[in-house]
Order: C-alpha cells, then sequence, then structure tokens
C-alpha cells in the first residue's frame, strides 16, 4: 500500500522525469522537494513504489522513471489543475477569432494546439446533420473575390471565400443569389443556363463551393499539425516513432481511439502508452470534446510520449475544444 508520501514522492518523480528527461534517484528527490526526510526514507519509499510497478528503473542502479501505470496514477489522482495564463488565453482567442470559414476554424485550431503543447495536435471534423439550405449569401471581400454564405433550415451557417475568374457588378451580384437561391430550392445543381456567358463562369465557381458546404462532413476526417514536434521527441520513444508516424498517417487507429477514449468529469480523455494497442503503445493521447451547432460531438486533442507535461497539455486541450465550440457557436 503506497503512502500519502510514497504518492507525493511519485508526484516528485513524474514532474522531474518529465522536466530534465533523466531518470530520478533519491538524492535529487531530497535536494529538489521539500519532504524533510532522508535520502534512505525516500529510497523506502521509492521502493514501494517500484513493488507497486509504479515506477521502474531503466538501468542497474540508476535512478527510476514512471511506468504507464505511475503516470495514470498521476492524472488521475495527482496532478493539479493547471488554467492556461492570461497570455495563451488571448492568443488562443486572437488566433481563432479572425477565421474567414469553417474549415479555416479547423486549420487554425490544430495549428495552435500543437504550438500551445509542442506535441502532435489531432481535430476531428464533425459529424454534420444534413439540413437543406435556407437561403444564400454573396458578400463581396474585392472585386473578384467573394464570401459565399449558405444559411441552413435547422439555422446553422457555413461560409467560404471563393476567388473568382472576373469582377461582377452590384445588380448582377443580387441576381446570382436569387438564382442560386431558388435553384437550390428547386433541388437543381447550378443556375448556368440561365444565365448570361458572360456570368456562367462565376456561378459555376459559387455553386462548387456552396455544393462541398452542403455535402455531410466525413466522420471518419481529420486534421494533424505539428509532426515535427514528433519527430523531435523521437528518443522517448523505446524504439521506434517511425510506427506511430505511420498510424497518423493511416487515421484509422487514431479516429477508432478518439471514439473509445472516455473522459472525466472534466471533460478530457487520456490514454497512455499501454492502454493504446497496436503501434500507439508507446504514446499518450490527450482529447477533449467540442461541439459544432447542427453536429455530434467531435474531438480535438494531442498525441505524443508519455514522458509529456500532461497538466499544461490537458489545459491546452481543454481551453482549445471551449474556444473552439465557442467559435462555431457564434458562427451559427
Amino acid at each position: 500500500m503506497v503512502s500519502d508520501r510514497g504518492l507525493e514522492v511519485l508526484r516528485a518523480i513524474v514532474q522531474d522525469y518529465v522536466s530534465i528527461g533523466e531518470p530520478v534517484g533519491s538524492k535529487a528527490i531530497v535536494d529538489r522537494h521539500s519532504f524533510g526526510v532522508s535520502a534512505a526514507t525516500i529510497r523506502n519509499d521509492m521502493a514501494v513504489l517500484e513493488e507497486d510497478e509504479l515506477i521502474t528503473a531503466p538501468h542497474t542502479s540508476s535512478g527510476r522513471v514512471p511506468t504507464d501505470k505511475g503516470y495514470r496514477v498521476f492524472v488521475d489522482r495527482l496532478q493539479a489543475a493547471r488554467p492556461l495564463t492570461v497570455a495563451q488565453r488571448h492568443a488562443i482567442a486572437q488566433f481563432l477569432e479572425p477565421a474567414a470559414d469553417f474549415d479555416d476554424v479547423m486549420q487554425r485550431s490544430v495549428r495552435l494546439l500543437a504550438q500551445l503543447t509542442n506535441q502532435l495536435a489531432i481535430v476531428q471534423y464533425p459529424t454534420r446533420a444534413e439540413s437543406p439550405a435556407k437561403r444564400i449569401e454573396l458578400v463581396p471581400v474585392s472585386d473578384t473575390r467573394v464570401l459565399v454564405i449558405v444559411i441552413r433550415e435547422s439555422g446553422s451557417i457555413e461560409q467560404r471565400m471563393v476567388d473568382l475568374p472576373h469582377a461582377m457588378e452590384d445588380h448582377e451580384r443580387l441576381l446570382l443569389v436569387r438564382l442560386l437561391s431558388d435553384a437550390i430550392r428547386d433541388g437543381d445543381e447550378s443556375p448556368d443556363e440561365s444565365l448570361e456567358p458572360r456570368l456562367r463562369p462565376i456561378a459555376r465557381a459559387v455553386s462548387d463551393a456552396v455544393e462541398q458546404m452542403m455535402a455531410p462532413a466525413r466522420p471518419d476526417r481529420m486534421l494533424v499539425a505539428g509532426t515535427s514536434n514528433l519527430v523531435r521527441t523521437g528518443h522517448d520513444f523505446a524504439h521506434s516513432v517511425m510506427p506511430v508516424l505511420e498510424a497518423i498517417d493511416e487515421q484509422v487507429t487514431l479516429l477508432r481511439l478518439f471514439g473509445e477514449m472516455a473522459a472525466g468529469e472534466d471533460g478530457i480523455a487520456t490514454s497512455i502508452g499501454s492502454e493504446n494497442s497496436g503501434s500507439l503503445h508507446e504514446a499518450s493521447i490527450i482529447a477533449g470534446g467540442y461541439a459544432a451547432p447542427g453536429s455530434d460531438m467531435a474531438r480535438v486533442g494531442v498525441l505524443g510520449p508519455t514522458r509529456m507535461d500532461y497538466a499544461s497539455n490537458m489545459a491546452a486541450v481543454r481551453a482549445v475544444a471551449r474556444y473552439l465550440s465557442r467559435v462555431l457557436s457564434e458562427d451559427a
């Protein structure tokens, strides 16, 4: 049975090992932490932790490192909640809020999370409920660029920037809006034939964008960013980082894990090392759920070696998931 002090020793070992990347010995714990006991007493606590398979010695006469089971106890029982700093929260808001459309929000979110955590970041596209379009709007951005806005019957809004083959006048834009709205309502693919030849290329460009926005999102679609972060920490994988990279490339394993991971009371799910099957058994995954209007819950998260800063990464995932939900709700 691990004592309360033993659990605090485990906390110290996890924090020091994550920080310095070297096995942690009893003398180092005494020097760095205020336990008020001798190194011999700490060694006794470490012996109990080792018997319970919470720490292990990678080499004879070396210090100790956490096991997957030790990381799990740390995540579930020992880590303190660590909110993001004001600067980090401001950075999230500044990074996400200028997004132009849904796809831009997804791209920005995954890049931001990779930057905040220095891990590989993943965002899963939500499965949108099918809802027909109610009307279309075209907002001029420049002479040859418009923001195409589709308002669905459900009230959700899709929008996308479209580059036009040439400029059009305001009266042509209003005509195109009316014809496109009528065509969608009547189930037609495009109003090309009813337009003068000059407007047909513009109508096709806008119609293609509308068709893409109206298509149901694939539930197996995901974006990743920060692959270089994973490669940079390749030395933390006992064998090779290549199987992990292959699993990321295939995506099937990651999507299945995302679906199986159970979130805690804080809405964050973690899967550590050997809890993952197959090629991800040396990696840890942290995921949080976010919601888009008219869509099922989807997940955003990070993947990295088991030697990661769980407290900071969980806080970052939680914050990005919340901001992502908020931004998408405000756009609806």
